[in-house]
């Protein structure tokens, strides 16, 4: 009877010990909290996704994505595509995408040039330009994004003469309170082949800046400059003689108490636009200032023993070596800049958040899919100039051998 009391004990003692060894392994013990969490926040989503259905269900309301098909019955202010009060509300969602892809974009070309040339301002040995630099940065900074477009649109735009009164620019260009109004291109047959001109060149340009790259990769001097400057310029220049000059402009004309013809650029994207590059700008310019101070001090001098001068140095050794250190933080800026374009709505300008998830989510009442839809939108944006600054980041990276 002893004899198999003591092998119960044993037995238990061995199925204690497994258990405990079980449990004393890292991974397995990782593994089974991991899905203890994943089982948990399926819980709560299945509740959550259970309590939405039932309060839906109770109020009446539709769910689903149908009214992407019905008609949106509003104008918008400003459209890169044909667009009607007729149109659905997916022609309108389209339409307030291209909006802030577009405000997006040309922000973030203007605000990396206005944001370098600030941040090599701040180095100047000039004391009168560095400390403007220094001083458009502290002011831009500290003020309210918000402030900045109300101010554009409001206390400078706002001011603007009238359409009468319209302040004219050489060229057939008129500024007033309405936005500025210029010349509109108009293009007959034979613009297909200056485009495909310009994009040769563009191609030819490239290829001669990959060899050229190779080049100065073992130890050779080469200047492309004027080179790729002509490869951009001349051949859509001689396809457009060639053609027989197939782009002519339609200039504004004021007619009773406004313009008609040409092209309008809101005061609302203006404002909005100008806003948004001043502002970043001046983060974008401390990361520039950082990223060339991170280098180190003898590698512009050794530059300098060479017989470079001071442009060609910063231009040649400092900056490509700064772009490492300053790329992260760029893309930051990027993302910062795009997401808010969405402060538009303050000033009526139709960008996407404004056209979807605010004119289309009041009339529809549909709120959990265009929120949804929103979310996921801006999330892809950013996705996408992450991966490609990724791309870029990596091009930079120093290449072991």
């Amino acid at each position: 009877m002893s004899e198999t009391a003591s092998e119960i004990s044993k037995i238990a003692d061995a199925g204690r010990r497994s258990r405990r060894s079980l449990l004393d392994d890292p991974r397995l013990r990782a593994i089974l909290l991991q899905a203890l969490l994943l089982i948990v926040v399926a819980g709560l989503g299945w509740a959550l996704f259970e309590n939405v259905r039932a309060n839906l269900a109770s109020r009446n309301i539709a769910s689903g994505f149908g009214f992407f098909d019905v008609t949106a019955g509003f104008a918008i202010g400003q459209t890169l595509i044909p667009y009607a009060e007729s149109s659905t509300y997916g022609r309108a969602f389209v339409v307030g995408l291209l909006n802030t892809l577009l405000v997006s974009g040309i922000g973030i070309v203007l605000t990396t040039v206005l944001g370098f040339l600030i941040g090599v301002a701040r180095l100047s040995r000039n004391a009168l330009l560095s400390r403007l630099a220094g001083a458009y940065v502290e002011v831009v900074r500290n003020l309210p994004l918000l402030f900045q477009i109300l101010f554009w649109y409001l206390a400078v735009l706002g001011t603007m003469p009238g359409p009468r009164q319209s302040l004219s620019i050489p060229g057939g260009v008129y500024l007033n309170n309405r936005g500025i109004m210029l010349p509109k291109p108009l293009f007959g047959a034979g613009s297909g082949a200056i485009l495909i001109a310009f994009l040769a060149g563009c191609a030819l340009a490239w290829m001669l800046s990959l060899w050229a790259r190779r080049r100065r990769a073992a130890g050779k001097t080469v200047a492309t400059g004027w080179i790729t400057l002509a490869l951009v310029i001349a051949p859509p220049a001689a396809a457009f003689v060639l053609a027989g000059a197939p782009i002519s402009f339609e200039r504004p004309e004021l007619t009773g108490f406004n313009f008609s013809g040409g092209l309008r650029i809101l005061p609302e994207f203006l404002a909005l636009l100008v806003a948004l590059v001043t502002y970043t700008a001046a983060y974008i310019a401390e990361i520039v200032r950082a990223g060339i101070l991170a280098i180190p001090r003898g590698q512009a001098e050794a530059a300098y023993s060479l017989g470079l001068r001071r442009a060609p140095t910063l231009r040649l050794v400092v900056l490509p070596q700064a772009m490492r250190v300053i790329v992260p933080p760029l893309t930051s800026q990027y993302l910062n800049l795009t997401k808010n374009s969405s402060l538009a709505a303050a000033i009526g300008y139709p960008d996407f958040f404004y056209v979807f998830a605010g004119t289309t989510l009041n009339q529809t009442g549909q709120a959990i899919e265009i929120i949804a839809i929103t979310m996921a939108v801006y999330l892809l944006i950013s996705l996408l100039t992450s991966a490609a600054m990724n791309v870029y980041n990596r091009r930079l990276a120093l290449q072991e051998r």
